[in-house]
């Protein structure tokens, strides 16, 4: 197989937790007696770690306001029910499905350590993963620190490993870390934003995951899936 390790961003690739993270982020904002910001600001944040997310919400913020705003941003965050966020239809199959194959599964995440265990304990999914790295361990992406990490600890080489993102932070941090990139299109990022990193794909619904690694194993290494796929929303 031409990819050994399958790396997943959480947040809009995974799971549809988008209409979560932006309430709070306006929440904590509300908390402060700042203006929140507009639903498309803070939506573009998301995938980043919550410093560097706070720190292009308020640029104006001190350090010591944007530490009580990120604070007041878990408040809400931990606080909420976990049921508030739904996973994308047929994520449970297809990380059996990959497992089942041998590969070796792993995230790459902006959310915080105790934010991704939470999640994991309550989907069920941490024993679909051989290993997890989050923002608040190392540089956030677009750094290539999560990837180099993960690549290291699970002995994959750059070239046997594929990161599978929704927003342009992935496919940067791919980039920098000399991986390949597959983006989905029905997460945060438009497809045209992905598009323009040039992944070796882009696919509409993430139930069409492993029949497209199918594909690309039949598929010249210089080929590009993306004309095979339809990016857009996850109609299901």
């Amino acid at each position: 197989m031409r990819f050994q390790l399958i790396v997943f961003d959480w947040d809009g690739t995974l799971m549809d937790s988008e209409a979560r993270i932006v309430s709070c982020i306006q929440a904590a904002f509300a908390d402060l007696g700042e203006p929140p910001p507009s639903k498309e600001a803070a939506r573009d944040v998301i995938g980043l770690g919550l410093n560097e997310a706070m720190a292009m919400l308020w640029p104006d913020g001190e350090t010591q306001q944007r530490a009580v705003l990120i604070e007041r941003y878990r408040h809400h965050f931990l606080r909420g029910k976990e049921g508030d966020s739904a996973l994308f239809p047929g994520a449970r199959w297809v990380l059996e499905t990959l497992r089942s194959r041998g590969l070796l599964l792993a995230i790459a995440t902006g959310k915080s350590r105790r934010g991704l265990e939470r999640v994991l304990v309550s989907t069920g999914f941490k024993e679909y993963f051989h290993a997890t790295c989050c923002a608040d361990e190392m540089p956030s992406k677009p750094h290539p620190a999560m990837l180099q990490h993960l690549m290291a600890i699970l002995a994959v080489p750059p070239e046997r490993t594929l990161m599978i993102g929704d927003t342009e932070y992935d496919m940067q941090m791919a980039r920098n870390a000399g991986v390949a990139a597959l983006a989905v299109g029905y997460g945060v990022h438009s497809p045209d934003r992905l598009l323009s990193y040039h992944p070796l794909g882009c696919l509409s619904e993430l139930r069409a995951i492993p029949g497209w690694l199918e594909t690309l194993e039949s598929t010249p290494p210089s080929t590009s899936l993306i004309e095979r796929t339809q990016p857009g929303k996850d109609s299901a």
